[in-house]
């Protein structure tokens, strides 16, 4: 490990001192050379408040590298460190790297999770936002009381040796407390309240919080000690992050703008008081992009309508007319668009619909203009924005107050929210989508504003935090993934960048580029061409000495394979309705199994295949996403962001694609002693055809470091490959097949 290959863009750090003083936070004996790198790189970068792309491969120690010059900095600076992911899998291991910290140097870690998988009593986040202002009124007012009573038993005692004086101001704190003892006993009566936030309240929270810092405690830990105090695990959880060192967390609780807002509080720090640790960060341009994408369904504008009959105001008219003209406008866009035939092959899968206009507003737009009947929509749209405030307002206060049982949604508030944001939509950085669906009540529609520059999202919070370090096993090319996101352009230098290469024997892995077919839509129905693809997977499955990973462009192909390859091991196919995580545990408790998935499933990265648990893994054609209108979207998109027609392609999917391919490939070799072939599966990944396939070669796309690793290979010759090279590794328990 010691004599691994280094990769570093920018300039070479300074050898890092044995007494370099982030080394506290270091858990473990010694770093190695490439961690010890990387920390001293990171803290400088911290000092400079400049962000830091990181790739390292499987088994850099990249979360260590990152926390410890971190925590370091954070806690001479009086800052926090937010550590989070989108893998479950990550989340774990966070955990246990801050245990182990924790074991040297103490820091106080929190790790959060969201109120939907936290709250004991199972209400939505409207309503629980309801209850803790009602029971916050409640034990406030039992404070208050409690104070006065106090109080008066003082004046009493006074009163009773004589003081004239006292006996007056008794009387006026007697009519003041027959005041908050009448709102108590209304609130009692009548208030929702939560009994478990009243126990934060108003009972003893200090053992739970010594609990808490004691160690690094896990949410459901959390929760099951609430479940058995009477506490509100949530809240405390809220309460407890007040100034921690670290907090591991989802990316959710720093993409989505609104809910960043109230973690920082929760912090008790600013933005520029927070250092972000991205891993995986290659997921963070699909995750922002969900996070900035807005949707409204039909049945929400019908609620709204339905609302407004009920309500007595000058303002429902213009809300009336808004929303039934924008619901007139979605729905002649979809009955427009869907042929006989296709509505009815409508079913419960959201389906999208074209609807591009010649004159550049899309469909629903164009019908929300024609059918809208006033003096102006914007005048209109704003008298129903502020009737829904009013409205959204009223049910807070109803329920607050106990008149009803749940907490009510204002659909007035959301669809005339919606439809502003809708009107106003007119530059690249969204696409207005319409789909349908069909469910028990008949098919109904959906319109949706489509984020496609999630930059949108990233840039303003990196700007925002002191710093970030962004690090996943697949970031490179750097360029393309700043440019997406914004990292560093606050910066005139730019991110910091450095990459590490694989840090396990060489010797232990082969990657081989096949030279079979280009695997292109319009070939894979070929006869010649499945057969071909057929008998190269059977060869793989049968050289490999243990479970075999084969990852396909989509779940269709992955099933079309399943049905064709013969091979003596178990077949396991990854499809709807069966869970992931229990077809992964059944698949590697296997010896001679082959995985049948997507690549762009929940198998191919943030999963770890140990050792034997597979051995080889294939990634077959190039599966580039399902180029729809919404990725011709993102690709004009960027196109016109970064003013290059070449990168609308390159940044929308040619990046993302071999990234997912790379991390696909790293599903196998994960460890020092572990070893495994990993399979390229069509000629544009071949050295060889690079100049042939001219811009549909996917070659240069991989970093230069991994490319030389790259054998081509012709398909008749690829098992007699992988049999020397697992003869190499005494793999064979007995003599190995025969070719």
């Amino acid at each position: 490990l010691r004599r691994a290959t280094l990769f570093i863009q920018e300039r070479p750090s300074a050898c890092v001192s044995e007494s370099a003083s982030y080394l506290r936070y270091f858990p473990y004996e010694e770093p190695y050379d490439h961690q010890r790198d990387a920390m001293g790189r990171i803290h400088d970068a911290l000092a400079d408040e400049r962000d830091v792309l990181f790739e390292g491969a499987c088994g850099t120690g990249k979360t260590l590298a990152s926390l410890v010059p971190a925590l370091e900095y954070a806690d001479a600076e009086n800052k926090t460190v937010v550590i989070t992911t989108n893998v479950h899998q990550q989340t774990r291991q966070f955990i246990e790297e801050a245990r182990a910290i924790t074991r040297n140097e103490q820091i106080r870690t929190v790790v959060f999770k969201g109120k939907g998988s936290m709250c004991h009593i199972d209400v939505g986040y409207e309503e629980c936002q309801a209850l803790r202002d009602t029971t916050r009124e409640l034990a406030e007012k039992q404070e208050e009381l409690a104070e006065l009573e106090a109080r008066q038993a003082e004046l009493l005692d006074a009163a009773r040796d004589g003081d004239d004086q006292a006996s007056e101001a008794r009387s006026a704190v007697m009519d003041e407390l027959e005041t908050v003892e009448e709102s108590v006993e209304s609130l009692e009566a009548e208030g929702n309240i939560c009994e478990r936030y009243h126990a934060n309240l108003t009972e003893d929270t200090d053992e739970f919080y010594a609990w808490l810092t004691g160690d690094v405690r896990t949410p459901e830990e959390v929760y099951d000690y609430a479940e058995r105090a009477g506490f509100c695990g949530y809240e405390l959880l809220k309460k407890g992050m007040d100034g921690v060192d670290l907090v591991i967390c989802n990316y959710h609780h720093l993409l989505d703008p609104m809910i960043r807002e109230q973690f920082f509080r929760w912090l008790g720090r600013d933005p520029e008081d927070v250092i972000a640790v991205f891993d995986e960060a290659h997921n963070i341009e699909e995750a922002a992009r969900d996070h900035a994408t807005r949707q409204l369904a039909e049945p929400t504008l019908d609620s709204a309508l339905t609302e407004l009959d009920d309500v007595d105001d000058y303002r429902v008219d213009a809300a009336e007319r808004v929303i039934s003209a924008y619901l007139t406008g979605l729905t002649e866009s979809y009955d427009a668009a869907l042929s006989l035939g296709e509505k009815q092959s409508v079913g419960d899968d959201w389906h999208d619909l074209d609807i591009d206009n010649e004159a550049g507003r899309d469909e629903i737009t164009l019908g929300f203009l024609e059918a809208y009947e006033g003096p102006g929509f914007r005048q209109d749209l704003e008298a129903a924005l502020n009737l829904g405030s009013t409205l959204d307002r009223r049910y807070q206060e109803q329920y607050k107050d106990g008149e009803t049982t749940t907490r009510k949604e204002c659909r007035v508030l959301q669809a005339a929210g919606f439809i502003d944001e809708w009107v106003d939509s007119t530059d690249e950085t969204t696409y207005p989508v319409v789909s349908v669906r069909r469910d028990d009540a008949g098919l109904y529609g959906r319109a949706e504003l489509f984020a496609c520059l999630p930059r949108s999202v990233t840039e303003p919070l990196f700007e925002s935090v002191h710093a970030a370090v962004l690090m996943s096993a697949t970031l490179r090319p750097f360029d393309v993934l700043g440019d997406v996101l914004g990292v560093g352009s606050g910066d005139e230098d730019g991110p910091v960048t450095m990459a590490y290469g694989e840090q396990f024997p060489e010797s232990r892995r082969r990657t081989y580029a096949v030279d079979t077919p280009a695997l292109f839509a319009s070939a894979r129905d070929d006869p010649a061409v499945q057969e071909t693809i057929t008998e190269t997977l059977e060869d793989v499955v049968q050289f490999t000495p243990g479970n075999t990973l084969v990852f396909f462009p989509s779940y269709g192909e992955a099933e079309r394979y399943y049905g064709r390859v013969e091979t003596d091991g178990r077949p396991y196919l990854d499809r709807a309705g069966v869970s992931a995580q229990e077809l992964k545990a059944e698949f590697t408790s296997d010896d001679d199994g082959v995985l049948f998935t997507s690549l762009w499933g929940t198998l191919a990265e943030g999963v770890s295949y140990d050792d034997d648990q597979a051995r080889s893994v294939v990634v077959v054609g190039v599966p580039y996403p399902h180029l729809d209108d919404r990725m011709a979207a993102v690709e004009q998109a960027y196109a016109t962001a970064f003013d290059d027609e070449d990168a609308g392609w390159e940044y929308a999917v040619e990046v993302p694609t071999v990234r997912k391919t790379r991390q696909a490939l790293g599903r196998v070799v994960r460890s020092p002693d572990d070893f495994g072939v990993r399979v390229l599966l069509d000629e544009r990944y071949t050295q060889s055809k690079a100049r042939e396939m001219g811009q549909y070669s996917v070659f240069s796309s991989f970093p230069e470091q991994e490319r030389a690793e790259h054998i081509d290979i012709a398909s008749q010759k690829l098992k007699y490959a992988m049999l020397n090279f697992y003869a190499d590794m005494d793999a064979w328990d007995g003599p190995p097949p025969q070719p």
